[in-house]
């Protein structure tokens, strides 16, 4: 795959995007914020846990 053809398919794929509705966009940042909310929760108990437990 060339440049030129790898450009080409990227403005294939530009041409072919739209803008989300407002609806679709909370959406979209509901999911992410769930997603960074439930790591933080996962390596804060892994940090509870790990300075619960002695060595």
């Amino acid at each position: 795959m060339g440049l030129r053809s790898f450009l080409t398919q990227c403005a294939k794929t530009l041409k072919l995007t739209v803008k989300p509705a407002r609806s679709e966009l909370w959406l979209s940042i509901k999911i992410c914020f769930l997603g960074v909310g439930a790591v933080g929760l996962i390596g804060f108990v892994i940090k509870i846990l790990t300075s619960a437990i002695p060595y």
